[in-house]
């Protein structure tokens, strides 16, 4: 679609570095300064006008974006309606609330798209910040902290006169303002504001307007919300565009509100009584660009689409920051505040009453508890095969329209065995900042003796909702002939009425030694006497309970509700196969070791081909981690030994799940989820492939 830019400032610049990555090519661009515009224009072979009457007149583009200053949005925009086109405009709308509604009515008569910058509810850490609100993380939402420092605009803008005729509401604390009105609703209320006029006397600049204001904010769904928005604060305090947000259980903090790129440092998590944990990213980032939001609009329209949820929530916004300047100006009492709908509420004594918008688009919305809640996106991890990224033969790679039937399993998930070596380590802190930093498949065993003390971390304040986890555990050999007794006594310790899947750790059985309930608090020779029986000449003390008649088993808790799904580790192929061909419930879940020295390609295939999900335990032993290639790779992506075999795995469809116990190690793991290797990187890790004889695990890894 063919578009216009109406103005060539600077920010010009940013929309148009993306626009070849577009359906959209420029056609026209106007600026009051024609050799400015010439300049733009001539760069991509576009034609360049001094007004925006004769460039509407002459230019038959549908799509006008609006790049001029702050105050002269609304009158460009409302020519652009005028004359039939269909608008994206920079923000903020408009800076008065009734024009901004007015504009929104007008495209809805005139039958044309409309929408409002900023997009950054559709961007990386803002829509992770989302997720983790909308797990139950934080419980209801009651306060939050925002921060819109524009910063001393004579430093880095060549034109700040925009800047100081609106002041930092209409720049700045849109950013922030725009996602809490997409994640809790309308604000409510403006319950106080000041402002004040601070600027240092050194400067030939006069703000026309307060360079610094202040409010506190009520939200329809329930936030209280203390808003900063400066001109005087540079941009490089510690606070830029910082927004904090504080539930009952837990609090989520976003570095940057208006971000377009994402980073593994871009959001964090503290439970109540914790520090912050960063939540990296799951998934490769999903930049944004300035121009994905014309192209957006463009697309829709293209549809036959006229969108304008945008446009409404940006006028939302403006009435907002109207709100806050009347009483800021001591004009609440009494203070009408026009809703983008064109009707108008009346305040009360308490401050102005900030009208409702329509419609929105966003993925996450509020209950009436403060609490947010996904709208559409789907719940889980991310579709099954979406993080393969080569081809390698013989592996065959998960293909969505052959596996429809596989479960939905995050990236990487987070193992909760005990052990270490020759030891036995206490796992409760490393489980808890696991959660915080967003793994969601906790992988756990009777054998590890500490789903008890998961059972607490899970009904603790500040756990994830139970429906956005994937909970795994595992019947130990000496329960084959009682299965259903050994996932009774695990739901019990972990307080779940159904696992997600219950696998057999190991397909051989051994004598019953009853039921393994909190082995964690017995002696280590108590532990080891339980499941590891011996027979009188010191040997492993086996049963007669066949691979079928355990098999069997799982399958009569699936018929119960007990377990969502079932499946079996540390199989051979042959056993995998008997299985299968066995199996009334098949496995969805075959758990093994899995790392460049030991791929299991025969496998890992045959489970592709099946819709079976392949979990890698073990991921990480000490002998790949130093392994020349794996640091040198690491070396030159600047990962980590650790992110570049769990990337590994990823890349093969596979689901590792480290289990380490270093909290720094823990984020960082994780972040390995969205790091994509090279096909050239996979062969070289590939070619490590042998017996995976001698193999240990890394220190804190098993």
């Amino acid at each position: 679609m063919k578009c216009s830019l109406v103005g060539a400032g600077s920010v010009a610049g940013e929309y148009l570095a993306g626009i070849d990555d577009t359906s959209l090519s420029l056609a026209a661009v106007c600026d009051h300064d024609r050799d400015r515009a010439a300049a733009v224009a001539d760069a991509h072979d576009a034609t360049a006008y001094g007004d925006v009457a004769t460039l509407l007149d002459r230019e038959p583009s549908p799509l006008i974006v609006n790049l001029t200053s702050h105050a002269a949005h609304a009158s460009v925009t409302r020519a652009a309606l005028d004359a039939g086109r269909h608008v994206f405009s920079e923000k903020p709308l408009a800076t008065d609330a009734a024009v901004a509604a007015d504009l929104v009515a007008l495209a809805e008569r005139r039958g044309l798209g409309l929408a409002c910058a900023p997009i950054n509810h559709r961007c990386g850490a803002q829509r992770r910040a989302a997720t983790m609100l909308a797990d139950g993380r934080t419980g209801p939402v009651r306060m939050a902290s925002a921060h819109a420092h524009v910063g001393r605009v004579t430093d880095w803008h060549d034109r700040p006169q925009s800047f100081f005729d609106v002041g930092p509401l209409y720049d700045g604390a849109v950013y922030p303002l725009s996602l809490l009105v997409a994640w809790f609703g309308p604000v409510e209320r403006v319950r106080s504001a000041d402002a004040a006029a601070p600027w240092p006397d050194r400067s030939e600049a006069e703000p026309q307007k307060p360079t610094h204001v202040e409010a506190t904010l009520s939200f329809a769904a329930g936030p209280l919300v203390r808003l900063t928005a400066s001109l005087y604060v540079p941009h490089r305090s510690r606070e830029f565009y910082g927004l904090e947000l504080h539930g009952d259980d837990g609090s989520v903090y976003l570095r940057d509100a208006g971000a377009l790129v994402d980073g593994d440092e871009g959001v964090a998590f503290g439970r109540v009584g914790r520090g912050y944990t960063a939540v990296p990213p799951q998934s490769p980032a999903a930049d944004r660009s300035h121009i994905d939001g014309p192209a957006r609009l463009a697309a829709a329209i293209r549809e036959g689409c006229t969108p304008r949820e945008s446009a409404r929530r940006g006028a939302h916004v403006v009435a907002a920051c109207n709100a806050i300047e009347d009483v800021a100006g001591g004009a609440g009492a009494g203070r009408t505040v026009i809703e983008p709908s064109a009707e108008a509420v009346t305040g009360t004594a308490a401050g102005a009453v900030v009208g409702t918008p329509a419609d929105r688009d966003e993925t996450i919305e509020v209950d009436g508890g403060g609490r947010a809640a996904r709208r559409d996106d789907p719940a889980g991890g991310p579709d099954f095969g979406a993080a393969t990224t080569r081809r390698r033969a013989p592996v065959v790679r998960p293909d969505r329209a052959r596996t429809d039937a596989a479960i939905r399993l995050p990236s990487i998930g987070f193992g909760c065995s005990r052990y270490r070596g020759d030891e036995y380590v206490d796992r409760r802190e490393s489980i808890a900042t696991a959660l915080d930093a967003g793994y969601r498949l906790l992988d756990s065993a009777e054998l590890y003796g500490n789903e008890a003390r998961i059972g607490d971390l899970l009904a603790a304040p500040g756990a994830p909702d139970r429906s956005s986890l994937h909970v795994t555990s595992k019947v130990w050999n000496t329960n084959h002939g009682h299965v259903a007794e050994a996932c009774e006594t695990t739901l019990d310790a972990l307080g779940l009425d159904a696992l997600d899947s219950y696998l057999l750790h190991w397909p051989e059985a051994w004598a019953y030694q009853g039921p393994l309930e909190n082995l964690a608090d017995r002696s280590i020779e108590a532990q080891e006497k339980a499941t590891f029986p011996r027979d009188a000449d010191g040997e492993i003390e086996t049963v007669a309970v066949t691979l079928e008649e355990a098999w069997r088993s799982l399958e009569r808790l699936v018929d119960r509700g007990l377990t969502r799904t079932i499946g079996i580790c540390n199989v051979s192929m042959e056993q995998l196969e008997s299985v299968c061909s066995l199996a009334r419930v098949p496995p969805a879940l075959v758990q093994i070791e899995h790392h460049p020295h030991t791929p299991r390609e025969d496998l890992v295939a045959f489970c592709h081909r099946r819709g079976i999900r392949v979990v890698a335990h073990s991921p990480l032993p000490a002998s790949v981690l130093t392994e020349p290639v794996v640091e040198e790779i690491a070396d030159e992506r600047g990962l980590s030994p650790a992110q570049v075999v769990l990337a590994w795995n990823v890349g093969d469809g596979v689901v590792p799940i480290p289990s380490s116990t270093e909290p720094a190690h823990i984020v960082e793991n994780a972040a390995a989820a969205a790091v994509r290797l090279s096909q050239a990187e996979y062969d070289r890790l590939d070619a490590l492939s042998g017996d995976g004889s001698g193999d240990e695990l890394a220190g804190d890894e098993r």
